[in-house]
């Protein structure tokens, strides 16, 4: 593991404590800034007609009742919008079509979603916008909506896009749903089967669901009289926002500046644009400054959820417990638009094992619901969800500890993953182990009320870090202490993990680096904070600008003593000679103007070569309520692979929280629609994300196996506990009923009924 800072080789003195975030106190106090808190002079407001259908033809639109309503100052309809080349290309976390964007964020000729935007309005006051939106007429052709995988595949489906063609199969495939098909297989499969001992095989089903983030999306856009550009927006990525929005308004980069705010919550639904380009074509218009904000219903009616699935899966071991055979088959809704996390379902499906023969078969088609976006670890919730409730179900049969089954067949260091690479050193195998060996695994379940069932369930998961491209900037001040300046929105406390970096290579304590997230115009180009990346991505362009800064320093000190530079070494924030001598950082910073001028370090990286994988597990005690099919979670503890924990507390905080929303998938959460196609539950009344109430104490372990591509050591953690929780929860239910649960949300209407059939 060349390169890898070890507690051995370096004192450690700042990576790996708990200090408090830079931003703490703005946001406790209210003084930070999110996106629906900025406002400017003379600024309209905007807002969006949206389609109560879920399929259906647009006949016409007539918008000129509401250009006639005093106060309203612009209307815009589909056609408004640029003509879009059909052409997809990676994009943050995923893919981008510009049609299907531009399609999406007005509709032109159908809507083929409850909540699909139509129209857009500038006037003076919101009250004004909406009443200018109830006067806007459109005449509709209604089409039978197709709602579920089943639905659109099956022979005369209604067809969402004349021309969608299957990507992924030889041959024309004709108008169809199914956008495309990928295929990940290995080994003899016939062959594996043939030397199972056990086979298993189930088909999952699971719901479609919302990130549940708190804060509604929002945009402000101002439009100088040079054509100059500025948008402020809640985004996971300003880069990505600026790079969508240039090219669907064909617009040169150079001309929009992108001002990330502080952002309330995204997990992967803040990456693409959606209110952003009517902000501006209505700014452009008008002349001037839009600001959009859009309520509960329309994040959860006309934003990105991620896809409900349908999984089929059949399973074989042999005697010893060996997985001999995979077949498998994932089905996800994409939503109205190509582009659901299907791949990622196929590569998590059997991330932690080594596999010998194996099919994997993952499809995407498109339903009339919500084009879906990244929901962290996209795809992956819904696969692991199959596999470790298989893995489990062939453990029991075989009489085999769950753990042990998992541990007999685990990927480590050389195995080759399904989808084709070998794996670099991984941590799967100490995970195991300390799940093994953990108390909460050992200790007894205890005695349920009478009536009640009680249960233990554990499932594993992982997700590799996205690695991309990131930038830093680090400056030193005249008194020694520095300023960080990256292009990563912060959500998870990326600006004191990327300051502490700073601070331990350049011998300073964290309160002595002040970070923060620039502007477009401020920063280098910075890719998407998701994927788990910006610790590890964004922090190793820290890293790197902190070792240019090293080197400016053995320059500055070789001047200021006349010695030649490779005498000098830098050590524990100071310049050392030969002869043992020393300069402090503060002493060179504060001569700086008489050696050579401001010292500061800059680096861009791609990362791709320094990601790494984690895995994460799940183990929970469960107590079920026949009576009413009601789950509690009595005890759970999450355990993961962080690499190295910059800041542990932020990694627990991560593993919490991605625990905390698996549970919400695994016991309540799902989109429902009527026959019709339109959004139930619409709100957080109906739509219920857990609260505190609803979530026990969750327990977290960290382990530190250090990932040997990155110089530090660090693996992306903020994805990888989402995975397991569902598939422990429908572990643990198993272990109480002796009954398998095969679809999410694992509800009480829905377990109820689920012991009840088993009774007939």
């Amino acid at each position: 593991d060349a390169g890898i800072m070890s507690d051995e080789e370096v004192k450690l003195r700042v990576i790996g404590t708990r200090p408090i975030r830079h931003d703490g106190i703005d946001k406790v106090t209210g003084r930070a800034l999110y996106g629906a808190d900025y406002s400017l002079p003379g600024m309209l407001h905007g807002r969006v007609l949206r389609s109560p259908h879920a399929h259906a033809r647009i006949l016409g639109i007539d918008t000129s009742a509401a250009e006639a309503l005093p106060g309203v100052h612009a209307v815009l309809v589909g056609s408004d919008l640029p003509a879009a080349e059909d052409r997809t290309q990676a994009m943050g976390e995923g893919t981008s079509n510009a049609r299907h964007l531009s399609d999406n964020i007005l509709a032109k000729d159908k809507v083929l979603y409850d909540g699909h935007a139509l129209a857009a309005v500038a006037a003076s006051s919101p009250a004004i916008a909406e009443d200018a939106l109830a006067l806007i007429e459109v005449r509709y052709e209604e089409l039978p909506p197709v709602l579920t995988v089943g639905a659109a595949l099956a022979p005369g489906a209604e067809i969402l896009h004349g021309e969608l063609r299957t990507k992924g199969i030889e041959g024309d495939s004709g108008p169809t749903n199914l956008a495309s098909v990928i295929e990940f297989s290995g080994g003899d499969l016939d062959a594996g089967f043939q030397a199972a001992s056990v086979i298993v095989e189930r088909e999952f089903n699971t719901a479609m669901v919302h990130q549940g983030y708190i804060e509604p999306h929002n945009a402000l856009a101002k439009v100088d009289a040079d054509g100059q550009t500025t948008l402020w927006c809640s985004t996971q990525g300003s880069f990505d926002i600026r790079q969508l929005c240039t090219k669907l308004l064909r617009m040169p980069l150079s001309q929009l500046k992108v001002i990330p705010t502080e952002i309330g919550g995204g997990f992967g639904g803040k990456t693409t644009i959606y209110l952003e380009p009517l902000a501006i074509l209505l700014a452009r218009r008008t002349g001037l400054p839009v600001k959009m904000v859009m309520s509960r219903n329309e994040v959860l009616r006309a934003t990105g959820p991620t896809s409900g699935s349908v999984i089929r899966l059949r399973m074989g071991a042999d005697a010893e417990g060996r997985i001999v055979a995979v077949d498998a088959r994932l089905d996800y809704e994409a939503g109205a638009f190509p582009g659901s996390p299907v791949l990622m379902g196929a590569v998590v499906l059997f991330a932690p094992y080594a596999l010998a023969n194996f099919r994997i078969v993952g499809r995407d088609i498109v339903v009339n619901r919500p084009r879906t976006a990244a929901y962290r670890a996209p795809g992956g919730t819904n696969a692991a969800f199959a596999s470790e409730t298989l893995i489990d179900e062939l453990a029991g049969k075989l009489g085999l500890d769950p753990v042990e089954m998992r541990l007999r067949n685990a990927a480590k260091e050389g195995t080759a993953a399904p989808w084709g690479p070998r794996m670099k050193r991984i941590g799967y195998v100490e995970l195991l182990e300390s799940v093994r060996d953990h108390e909460h695994y050992a200790s007894p379940l205890g005695t349920a009320e009478a009536k009640r069932l009680r249960g233990r369930g554990f499932a594993s998961g992982g997700w590799g870090n996205a690695g991309l491209q990131s930038s830093a900037i680090l400056s030193l001040n005249g008194d020694g202490t520095a300023t960080l300046v990256t292009g990563s929105p912060d959500i998870g406390g990326s600006r004191t993990s990327c300051a502490m970096i700073a601070a331990e290579e350049l011998g300073l304590e964290a309160h002595q680096v002040r970070p923060s997230v620039a502007d477009t115009d401020s920063i280098g180009h910075t890719d998407v904070t998701g994927g788990s990346r910006v610790t590890m991505a964004t922090g190793l362009a820290v890293y790197e600008a902190a070792q240019d800064i090293k080197r400016q320093l053995r320059e500055r000190a070789a001047k200021m003593w006349e010695t030649p530079e490779s005498e000098i070494r830098f050590q524990e924030g100071s310049a050392v000679r030969e002869d043992g001598e020393k300069l402090t950082l503060a002493a060179i910073s504060r001569k700086a103007g008489h050696t050579g001028g401001p010292i500061v370090g800059r680096a861009t990286v791609n990362a791709n070569r320094a990601n790494g994988p984690s895995f994460a597990g799940f183990l929970c005690d469960i107590e079920l309520d026949p009576e009413t099919g009601k789950v509690e979670i009595l005890r759970a503890t999450v355990f993961q692979d962080a690499g190295r924990a910059i800041h542990p507390a932020y990694v627990e905080g991560q593993m919490q929280g991605g625990s905390a929303q698996g549970i919400g998938w695994a016991l309540g959460e799902e989109y429902v629609y009527d026959e019709k196609g339109r959004l139930a539950n619409a709100s957080f009344l109906d739509y219920r994300i857990p609260t505190a109430l609803d979530l026990p104490m969750i327990e977290s372990v960290i382990l530190e196996v250090p990932n040997p591509a990155h110089p530090l050591g660090i693996r992306g953690v903020g994805e990888a506990s989402i995975v397991p929780p569902p598939a422990a929860i429908a572990n643990a239910l198993a272990a109480a009923t002796g009954m398998r649960f095969t679809t999410l949300p694992l509800s009480p209407p829905r377990v109820f009924a689920t012991l009840e059939e088993s009774k007939g």
